[in-house]
């Protein structure tokens, strides 16, 4: 029937389609109700932004606590190069050197051998005691040498490794508050390993060389300051607490994301996806501004006499180079899932890039239209959404829940989801365009 026979609304009939209209545009939002609903939703989404970098920030530096501070066999792997480095070996011959001469006086003896031999024989004059000073330098420089000769050995290696393995003993007992350890815990904060049997070997290799005034030497038991820090002693509750959060930090990130991108409005929930992995990669860089600074605040800090400059930086450098490891680890994981979330979104750039791809799929993999599209081709169009999230997700687990990600594990498992997803594309191509 046409518009214009049909009949005309009765009274009653007019009037229950007002109505209708009137309910209609009653519960209608408005453009001002949409965009505050929208507001609303954003002020979620960057709530919870915050939080995500709050807790990636300290994610890491629980996995670095439990990791490298609290395991013993971590930390020994660690510090172990130390060992062989330069720096450290020239500081600790040096100590033992000054040590070994503050024990013998050197100078003192020489002095009152050769008053005592010009005493006792005719024919040596009194200004051989003159010579006091450089018999004892030329002898400092042989139990320098004699020193160096066996901190550079293998056996002080293996001495360093073992003394390490002790020492971290009273590391453990300062940062868990652990008084039964049998350890001296110093309220400087002080992590120290014994010299004790490097100077036993330095006495006995002086011995064998002919040194006669090493049988003089006394035990000492020197130590050689790791680390000093009088807050670590007051870091015990923060240590502990990122101990026990270090396993559920991880999931609650997670979650939260998750909770962000379905907090996000309608057609920004990509968006919000890369605004999550760009969160996650600003909280890295700021950890990284953050160990610079304090870091150097260390340096400054730790007196001379206990620690050399260069010894010190060495060292911590060292100990920080797990956790410096993992933060890049983290930060390439949120730059990836950002870039993700950007090249699967709708902005024009997006789509400019996915188009420009898709013309370098065809380029390698022309779609014939002569063919039904195989059956795996058909399933990976259509779950190629489903497929993607997929392969970023466990990309994410890997890099997540990797117990100790080194840069080899990240650059491999970049490359690999990228592969992974080209191989996806190129898989569903006959059967998007069939």
């Amino acid at each position: 029937m046409d518009s214009a026979d049909a009949e005309p609304l009765s009274k009653s009939e007019r009037a229950e389609l007002e109505k209708l209209r009137a309910q209609f545009a009653a519960t209608k939002p408005t453009e001002r109700q949409r965009a505050e609903h929208s507001g609303l939703r954003w002020i979620g989404v960057w709530i919870l932004l915050i939080l995500i970098l709050v807790l990636s920030f300290a994610g890491v530096l629980a996995r670095y606590a439990r990791s490298e501070l609290l395991d013993s066999e971590r930390y020994v792997q660690t510090v172990a190069p130390l060992g062989s480095n330069p720096v450290i070996q020239g500081e600790i011959t040096n100590r033992i050197t000054d040590e070994i001469d503050s024990q013998l006086d050197i100078e003192k003896v020489t002095a009152d051998a050769l008053a005592t031999l010009t005493e006792n024989a005719e024919r040596v004059p009194q200004v051989v005691v003159g010579l006091a000073p450089v018999i004892a330098d030329q002898a400092k420089s042989f139990i320098h040498q004699t020193v160096g000769s066996v901190v550079s050995s293998d056996a002080f290696e293996n001495l360093w490794v073992e003394a390490n393995r002790e020492a971290h003993q009273s590391l453990t007992a300062v940062l868990t508050g652990d008084t039964r350890a049998a350890v001296d815990i110093s309220d400087k904060g002080e992590v120290s390993i014994s010299l004790a049997p490097l100077i036993e070997k330095a006495r006995s290799a002086l011995v064998d060389r002919g040194f006669a005034f090493a049988d003089k030497i006394p035990d000492v038991d020197k130590s050689f300051v790791i680390f000093e820090s009088p807050k670590l002693v007051k870091a015990q509750r923060l240590v502990s607490a990122l101990d026990k959060a270090s396993s559920v930090l991880p999931w609650v990130i997670i979650i939260l994301a998750a909770g962000a991108i379905w907090c996000a409005p309608k057609g920004s929930r990509l968006r919000t996806l890369s605004l999550v992995g760009i969160t996650v990669a600003v909280a890295m860089a700021l950890l990284a501004v953050a160990l610079s600074i304090g870091r150097a605040v260390y340096l400054d800090d730790i007196p001379a006499d206990v620690l050399s400059p260069a010894s010190a930086g060495v060292i911590v450098d060292t100990l920080l180079l797990p956790l410096k490891t993992s933060l890049r680890a983290v930060f390439v994981l949120g730059v990836v899932i950002a870039i993700v979330g950007y090249l699967t979104g709708g902005s024009s750039s997006a789509l400019a890039v996915r188009r420009g791809f898709s013309k370098a799929v065809d380029s390698v993999r022309s779609p014939s239209t002569d063919r039904e599209p195989r059956a795996i081709e058909t399933i990976c169009a259509k779950y190629i959404v489903a497929l993607r999230v997929l392969v970023v997700v466990i990309a994410v687990a890997v890099l997540v829940f990797w117990r100790y990600p080194s840069g080899v594990v990240v650059a491999v498992t970049v490359l690999v989801t990228v592969l992974a997803l080209v191989a996806l594309e190129v898989i569903a191509r006959p059967a998007r365009v069939h």
